[in-house]
């Protein structure tokens, strides 16, 4: 790409041409899928759109086909999908330059959280069906079926957001927000977001109805599509560093979550209805951590007497005994973890890769975090609502699969939704959310009501009314009701 970088296109193009004969020739497959996308990328700057396009889709094709190769390998597919990134990125910004907005939607989308959509059809028994393939409008048909809820799908394109916006049984709409800023570029909303997290966390004050420091957030893009939705739910399908934007705490009157895609949806959406459990909790709280010590004998972590306090307080709403201390070793936890409907864990999160310590783990500080995401994807979790009360717990690396940490585990390893956070949460607001929260969980209110509750609650309190306190708790996957009628004879073990 030397000579295209000097402008020399034509002669980049014969070169790539001789590439991509030479990968054909000796089978590569991987080199032929991104010699098509190299030379889309030179029609582009020549302005040649629908032979760009051409090549965008046959590159594109390659790739998902040697995606689809390496099976169950995850971390695999994730690492391969973000060194083809361009290529999908591409595909989608080439169709709206077309004005193909639809089939924009589903380039984006098939190259959207592709490896955890290939976890959720094994886990839950849907193989017979495909992913995201080029019969793109049957697909999204499909999807829509499935979406009871108003849903914005969100991509970054520099000082633009690309939304199209869902609702059961109407046609996609098509809107862009444009920043009117100089010098706004593909990094300018990371920029923005980190900028409100850095307010929220001095502790900047809460406006009525929307958070002032996440102001140009919410006009940018629930502003522009407010009159657009049916009913006080909205769920967000994020892009890049969007995917760490705290949605919930955007509106009081909206209550939103996240999916990593709309396909991961629809397989939530679609999972049989016996394969969640209608039943039973396992608390976990203040896991024992004398063990996980510095050079000479220092802990490395305080115990969280407020955790414990969480989970007991929690016991007592839902009528279970919580497991705490020395008992809340990795291995007992995922002895419990597949038989019960909802999973509440208080404990020590990393801030690097949403990781969480448990007893005894004396290594977690630098190996822990990722043994702890392969073991959660490798049980047959059946929860409809796991709670990560941990700082944090929302965070880890964000790719074209969403945020890869803990959060996106439980997920991947079957559970219906995941309440997470998005920052290191005090300890005693904490108490009082999860308070309401489960107070009106068990009043048989779904987990997105449950949260707003929450959320109004601290809002509304004298001690803990700023964002800081409230903010960082996202719901991420389906909203759920729980049935707390029967005894909860594991979690009582």
């Amino acid at each position: 790409m030397s000579y295209f970088s000097i402008h020399e296109v034509h002669q980049a193009i014969d070169y790539l041409r001789q590439f991509l004969s030479i990968a054909e020739e000796v089978g590569n497959k991987f080199m032929e899928g991104q010699a098509y996308f190299k030379l889309a990328g030179c029609l582009v700057g020549l302005g040649c759109w629908n032979e760009a396009l051409f090549y965008l889709i046959t590159s594109v094709e390659i790739l998902d086909a040697i995606r689809a190769s390496f099976i169950s390998e995850d971390v695999l597919k994730i690492s391969f999908r973000n060194l083809c990134k361009g290529a999908y990125t591409c595909l989608w910004k080439v169709l709206l330059k077309l004005q193909l907005t639809d089939e924009a939607l589903y380039a984006a989308e098939k190259g959207r959280a592709q490896a955890l959509v290939d976890a959720l059809k094994i886990n839950y028994g849907l193989t017979s069906l495909s992913l995201l393939s080029n019969e793109s409008e049957e697909e999204l048909t499909i999807i829509l079926k499935k979406i009871s809820v108003s849903t914005v799908f969100l991509a970054v394109q520099e000082g633009t957001i690309n939304m199209w916006v869902l609702r059961k049984g109407r046609n996609a709409i098509f809107t862009q927000a444009e920043l009117k800023v100089e010098g706004a570029h593909e990094d300018y909303f990371s920029e923005l977001l980190k900028n409100a997290l850095k307010n929220i966390r001095a502790g900047v004050d809460l406006s009525h109805e929307t958070i002032d420091c996440f102001k140009p957030l919410y006009d940018a893009i629930i502003g522009p599509i407010e009159d657009l939705l049916d009913g006080d739910e909205l769920i967000v399908v994020p892009d890049g560093d969007l995917s760490l934007a705290p949605w919930a705490a955007l509106s009081e009157s909206l209550r939103i979550r996240t999916v990593p895609s709309l396909t991961s949806l629809k397989f939530i959406i679609d999972s049989p209805d016996k394969y969640h459990c209608k039943s039973g909790a396992l608390l976990v709280g203040d896991p024992c951590l004398k063990k996980v010590t510095k050079r000479g004998g220092c802990p490395i972590y305080d115990q969280l007497e407020y955790a414990k306090k969480e989970v007991e307080m929690i016991g007592e709403i839902l009528k279970c005994q919580p497991l705490t201390g020395e008992a809340a070793t990795k291995k007992e936890v995922l002895r419990r973890i597949n038989s019960v409907a909802l999973v509440h864990i208080a404990a020590h999160g990393s801030k690097e890769t949403g990781g969480i310590a448990l007893a005894p783990d004396p290594c977690w500080e630098s190996k822990i975090p990722e043994e702890e995401m392969s073991d959660i994807q490798a049980v047959k979790l059946r929860a409809k609502l796991v709670v990560l009360s941990c700082c944090h717990s929302g965070q880890g690396e964000v790719s074209s699969e969403g945020v890869v940490g803990i959060a996106r585990a439980f997920l991947f390893a079957g559970a219906r939704s995941v309440v997470a956070t998005l920052w290191a949460i005090d300890d005693e607001a904490t108490l009082e959310f999860m308070k309401s929260f489960y107070q009106h969980l068990r009043g048989g209110e779904s987990a997105s009501s449950a949260l707003q509750r929450a959320m109004k609650c601290l809002r509304d309190s004298d001690k803990y009314s700023a964002p800081k306190y409230w903010a960082p708790f996202v719901l991420i996957g389906d909203d759920v009701t729980i049935e707390f009628d029967e005894s909860n004879r594991e979690s009582r073990k």
